[in-house]
């Protein structure tokens, strides 16, 4: 088992929670057996493999790490500072799904959807719901610059989701077969298969309070799961409120909640896909998340689907090291040449100048010395 050389990836997809980066794992082609070298400050360990010909390293927070913005901004720094040839990330998981019934046509988001954080001339894809001024709502603060306040997720990704999109109603064709080929997969509590929409249950607050069960019909198996588009709002405390939920979703348009996204962006311009585990209130369990992971995880890959392949970096380590190779290789047939050089230099100067290769090297004493063992003075 070898050494992975972190110049080798340029694609990143970021997966927090354990369950998410399961389920990315699992969308691998092929995973990249080895380690990446880490030192001093470098405080996460990746996994890595091939996925629709992309090399993808997959970064995950450390178990028992806490959620929310600023873990994900650390792992979002440092992993950014430990690929040089990034290009592009993904934030790829769950998150609460917000329906708006009252709209129209409906906003009917059920659980296992997939949610696509994408912006539009009004509002930014990513709110940071909690960064911005009070104005004395207890639920809502006024945005900042009207909440466009975090970088736009790279041209390439909204590219390859707009190319999905264009498949309406019909775009769930070109992730489900992803979805289906991990489904019965196993973790430690189960698999990734759909829980069923019977136990899908949306409790709705009237204006009064009081709380009623929305009776909804299930959809046809051919359409059970949708994909939704707009601003997901980031906020760094776990939503579990349906009035305050409702209250962001009529304010700013959101379709869901998450809490990685905002400490994200400024960092890695990321693509955020979400599955829809819960509804933000106070029935939130952790029954769905599997197949909301595994769900989102198929659209994501999706989306690597769509972007061409490009080169491998041609300076990279692995590169390095193979170079290396064929200079000691070469060295290795002029070994008189070589010891005759060490001796003229040490003896010349007092001073040992080691230089291999089919190159000239200049000292500063204004010696040149000349691959395969040749000295002037």
């Amino acid at each position: 088992m070898g050494n992975l050389q972190p110049e080798d990836y340029s694609i990143v997809w970021i997966a927090p929670m354990e369950i998410e980066a399961r389920a990315a794992r699992l969308m691998l082609d092929r995973e990249h057996k080895g380690n990446f070298p880490v030192g001093p400050g470098d405080d996460y360990v990746y996994l890595a493999g091939e996925m629709c010909g992309h090399n993808v390293a997959i970064a995950t927070l450390p178990l028992g790490q806490e959620y929310g913005t600023g873990s994900a901004a650390a792992l979002a720094s440092q992993t950014k500072r430990f690929f040089p040839n990034f290009r592009f990330g993904l934030l790829v998981g769950v998150a609460a799904g917000v329906p708006d019934l009252k709209s129209n046509p409906p906003r009917d988001i059920r659980l296992g959807d997939v949610l696509v954080g994408i912006g539009d001339m009004d509002r930014p894809g990513i709110l940071a719901y909690d960064l911005g001024r009070d104005t004395g709502d207890e639920d809502c603060l006024e945005l900042l610059h009207q909440g466009r306040i975090l970088a736009p997720t790279n041209p390439i990704v909204t590219s390859a989701i707009g190319s999905i999109k264009s498949n309406l109603p019909d775009e769930s064709s070109l992730f489900l077969p992803y979805y289906e080929a991990i489904k019965e997969k196993r973790h430690p509590d189960g698999t990734f298969v759909d829980p069923g929409q019977d136990n899908d249950k949306l409790h709705q607050v009237d204006e009064d309070g009081s709380e009623h069960l929305v009776d909804r019909i299930p959809r046809p198996e051919s359409e059970r799961t949708r994909v939704w588009y707009g601003p997901i709002g980031s906020g760094e405390k776990l939503m579990k409120n349906a009035k305050a939920r409702d209250k962001l979703r009529d304010k700013f348009g959101i379709i869901g909640l998450e809490m990685e996204a905002a400490g994200t962006m400024n960092r890695i311009p990321v693509g955020v896909i979400r599955g829809a585990c819960d509804y933000a209130d106070k029935h939130k369990n952790w029954e769905w998340q599997p197949y909301a992971a595994a769900m989102a995880a198929a659209y994501a890959k999706a989306i690597l689907s769509k972007i061409p392949v490009t080169d491998r970096p041609r300076t990279s380590r692995l590169d390095k090291q193979r170079n290396k190779r064929n200079t000691r290789d070469w060295s290795d047939s002029d070994d008189d040449d070589i010891r005759t050089e060490r001796r003229s230099r040490r003896d010349k100067a007092g001073r040992s100048y080691i230089f291999r290769g089919r190159g000239n090297q200049i000292n500063g004493s204004g010696s040149i010395f000349i691959g395969g063992g040749q000295h002037f003075s």
